[in-house]
């Protein structure tokens, strides 16, 4: 069954992936950025999930080290599901932020630091290659990042990357990159609730250039920024309820309606939620429905 075929394909580089992918996590307990959101998940179950999603056609997982709660990596989990899966899974890491062994955050890493990062996936993972590694930038948004990009295309060119990207980036640092190396997608936060990356410009630049634009938090949004919306949450429930959907995927919907080049990574637990929001990809909006959502 591929199911997350139905919203189509996009390239990263050349390594082609459904443009419904899954995030990798809420697999180790954690919720926002680490704070906890339960007790960690089984390891069998967790790796039962990930085969039930690369079974229903999704072959683009994000992750990163830094992914990891007191019991749980992110990293090991999806190495030891893709040691047991024949096919083709493309998955994309970041660096920038670490955490230490306790969990606590580690932000503003040198240039020279990131080999490590890389070192460190390419460990956990089980690889000798990366397919995608993101640059996370952090530290002031408007800081340069050719010295950190830089780094991450010495290393591309020394085989232990294949494809680079970045996240919680603003339009003048893909620029920046792509005079250093090709970028081959973009991860910023983006969706109903939280639109900056409209505002700037970054989702239509991404198309413009063939980068994917990969939104996280596209389902839950932003919400501890952007208080929510109950008109707009009405509106949501509205043609979810014309598509005999839920609100989620009516935000996935919304989310991938913005273009081609816009991939999707919503991360979950739950089975169910995991088939529901492959199959969001499925779920096409009238132009009067997306005029109701705010297009």
């Amino acid at each position: 069954m591929n199911a997350a075929a139905a919203a189509g394909a996009w390239r990263l580089g050349d390594l082609e992936v459904n443009r419904i992918g899954y995030g990798t996590m809420r697999l180790t307990g954690n919720g926002m950025m680490g704070n906890s959101d339960g007790p960690p998940i089984d390891r069998d179950v967790a790796v039962g999930l990930l085969h039930s999603a690369f079974e229903q056609g999704v072959n683009h997982i994000d992750t990163a080290a830094f992914y990891f709660s007191p019991l749980r990596s992110a990293n090991e989990l999806l190495n030891r599901a893709l040691s047991s899966w024949r096919g083709d899974v493309v998955v994309v890491t970041k660096v920038g932020p670490a955490r230490d062994p306790s969990g606590e955050w580690v932000y503003g890493a040198r240039p020279d630091q990131l080999r490590g990062q890389v070192e460190e996936n390419l460990r956990q993972l089980g690889r000798d290659c990366l397919d995608v590694v993101n640059l996370r930038v952090g530290g002031p948004r408007t800081a340069s990042i050719a010295e950190h990009f830089g780094a991450l295309a010495e290393l591309r060119e020394a085989g232990l990357v294949r494809h680079l990207g970045l996240s919680a980036v603003l339009p003048e640092h893909v620029a920046e990159a792509q005079a250093i190396a090709p970028v081959v997608c973009v991860q910023n936060s983006y969706g109903l609730d939280w639109r900056r990356a409209d505002e700037s410009g970054l989702v239509d630049l991404c198309g413009e250039q063939g980068i994917a634009f990969v939104p996280f938090f596209a389902v839950s949004g932003l919400r501890r920024e952007a208080p929510a919306d109950q008109e707009h949450d009405a509106r949501v429930r509205a043609v979810a309820r014309a598509h005999d959907a839920t609100p989620a995927q009516v935000r996935l919907a919304w989310t991938l309606h913005r273009g081609p080049h816009v991939l999707a990574i919503p991360g979950t637990a739950n089975p169910a939620h995991l088939a529901e929001n492959i199959a969001a990809g499925a779920l096409r909006l009238t132009g009067e429905e997306l005029a109701v959502l705010g297009r």
